[in-house]
């Protein structure tokens, strides 16, 4: 997919979702492993109540493990985001981030599980935090993924 963090980086920063919703692509390591994501509070991305609206905090954490995991994996492999789900565990204030780490051991078991061409949900935890560092939200992030058929 991406051949350089740099690329992926700029895109997602411009890219008019998170441009328009203060959603900022902080750091994408240069193996991919590794990502963060900062999202100011606004009045652009408040609720009700004065606090992060959760879509923001849903769209945030999207599409990074699917990006991340498909650039570490390559052309090889279909990889999409199948599902997600978000526990949201207390409010947002301030600025939060949201960090991503694609193990090394999460691509040696996608490799494993899907060498014979099965399909393979792996499901990934991303955690939302404020900036004390504590857990704002939690998201179960679930993964498609299948190795291309050999022509």
């Amino acid at each position: 997919m991406f051949k350089k963090a740099w690329h992926m980086k700029y895109l997602l920063n411009i890219w008019p979702p998170f441009l328009f919703s203060g959603i900022r692509v902080v750091d994408i390591s240069a193996d991919f492993r590794r990502a963060q994501v900062r999202l100011k509070l606004s009045p652009f991305n408040k609720n009700a109540v004065g606090v992060h609206f959760g879509g923001s905090l849903f769209s945030m954490t999207d599409p990074f493990c699917m990006l991340m995991v498909l650039s570490r994996l390559g052309r090889d492999y279909i990889v999409w985001d199948k599902s997600a789900d978000i526990d949201y565990i207390k409010p947002g204030k301030g600025t939060v981030t949201a960090d991503f780490d694609i193990t090394d051991a999460l691509i040696d078991d996608i490799v494993a599980k899907t060498a014979s061409g099965e399909k393979y949900l792996p499901e990934i935890p991303v955690y939302v935090k404020d900036a004390q560092g504590q857990v704002v939200a939690k998201l179960n992030r679930t993964l498609y993924i299948r190795r291309k058929r050999r022509r």
